[in-house]
């Protein structure tokens, strides 16, 4: 009997034993079960922070609802990239951020404050269809609203058109369609040079002057040089046209020391727009093949013995010199004929690609590479445009993901 009630409490011992157990497994078992219940709550809300800060920064306003969603579930699931994309296909991506990016590129102030036009459609529409971005100075392309934005038709003499879709708020991502500036500007297409030969670069840079300042603004633009970056002295001043003294101010230092240093490079660059000139009168760009634009000519007293350009020849005499580090293509020749050998010189530069990332990088996370870290980062991004074919809409994504946790 001893026996037996011994075995009994020793039983109903280890049955007690064994409930606690099972207890303390199942409350373990629902703490683990809140636990990451709770990490997975805060992943996903760390995931939607994350999304709208990337929507915010690449498409400029907060994204919808839908798209909050879809981003934060891309992000959870480690595509982001993917979540990046999905800010591209926001109508804001179209009508502000690649608005406002290109704009200043159109006018010499710089100022984001200008009407859209041709040259800032022709961007949008490029960056929308991942049309290889190094193009971009050389091709015979355009974008013009199409017949459903309710637009007057364009023409090449006025900005109406243009203006017409930003009053109406069309959504570019929908409204604008590709043609080609030999169609509606009546230049030859082998006079076209992408967003060089566009209304509005030519009214702001061909017009007057003596077509430097279209190529000081597409090197500052395009290649994120200035001409007080590139000037070099050593090299020959033999193309320098007559309109530059060789003494100002009766100093010759001042020419030997700093004029030539930017002259003997621009101006075998710029003899690429001999043909080319803006008339304020007919508001139209004006292209005269074989025959030199007066305003190459101007001013010849200046230096008599300087050179008189005879055609649109150019030549490329910084890739020689410290300018060679712009990296020039290799598989170019370096000298041509014309605005569209010239921007394709010019674009198939690395300076071209880094200048398009920084850009890129200075509009996403609103500050300009500081570090190691970030110049790593612009660095691979490079890589990726020119691997992607040139793809600025890729180089957003990707400049985005990097930022968006900053």
């Amino acid at each position: 009997m001893g026996m037996n009630t011994r075995k009994i409490a020793g039983h109903n011992a280890g049955s007690s034993q064994s409930g606690k157990r099972r207890k303390l497994a199942s409350i373990m078992a629902l703490t683990l079960g809140l636990a990451v219940s709770g990490w997975q709550s805060s992943a996903l809300a760390d995931a939607r922070t994350q999304a709208k800060r990337l929507h915010d920064r690449i498409a400029s306003v907060p994204p919808t609802d839908a798209q909050l969603n879809t981003m934060a579930t891309l992000i959870t699931n480690g595509d982001r990239l993917g979540a990046a994309a999905v800010a591209t296909t926001s109508s804001s991506f179209y009508n502000v951020t690649l608005k406002n990016f290109a704009a200043p590129w159109t006018n010499r102030d710089q100022s984001v404050f200008v009407p859209l036009n041709d040259y800032t459609a022709t961007v949008i529409g490029m960056v929308r269809d991942d049309k290889p971005f190094n193009t971009l100075l050389s091709d015979d392309i355009l974008y013009v609203g199409n017949p459903s934005s309710g637009a007057p038709a364009y023409t090449g003499n006025s900005n109406a058109h243009y203006e017409s879709l930003e009053a109406r708020n069309v959504d570019l991502r929908t409204a604008l369609q590709e043609t080609t500036q030999s169609s509606v500007l009546g230049i030859p297409a082998a006079a076209t040079a992408g967003i060089m030969t566009t209304r509005a670069a030519a009214e702001a840079f061909f017009i007057a002057g003596t077509n430097r300042a279209m190529f000081r603004f597409t090197l500052l633009n395009h290649l994120c040089r200035d001409l007080e970056q590139v000037q070099d002295t050593s090299r020959s001043p033999d193309r320098v046209r007559q309109d530059i003294s060789r003494s100002p101010g009766g100093d010759s230092r001042l020419f030997l020391n700093g004029c030539v240093g930017c002259h003997s490079g621009m101006d075998p660059l710029a003899q690429a727009f001999a043909y080319y000139n803006f008339d304020p009168a007919s508001g139209t760009i004006q292209y005269t093949p074989g025959t030199v634009q007066p305003k190459y000519l101007i001013n010849m007293d200046n230096f008599a013995p300087g050179y008189v350009t005879p055609d649109d020849h150019w030549d490329n005499r910084w890739r020689q010199g410290h300018n060679q580090l712009l990296g020039w293509a290799s598989g170019l020749p370096g000298a041509g004929s014309g605005a569209k050998s010239m921007g394709t010189e010019l674009a198939s530069s690395d300076a071209f690609a880094q200048c398009q990332v920084e850009k890129v990088f200075r509009r996403v996370c609103f500050r300009s590479p500081s570090d190691t870290a970030d110049r790593n980062e612009v660095d691979r991004i490079v890589g990726v445009f020119r691997n992607d074919s040139y793809s600025l809409k890729r180089v957003f994504q990707e400049a985005g993901v990097y930022c968006m946790g900053q």
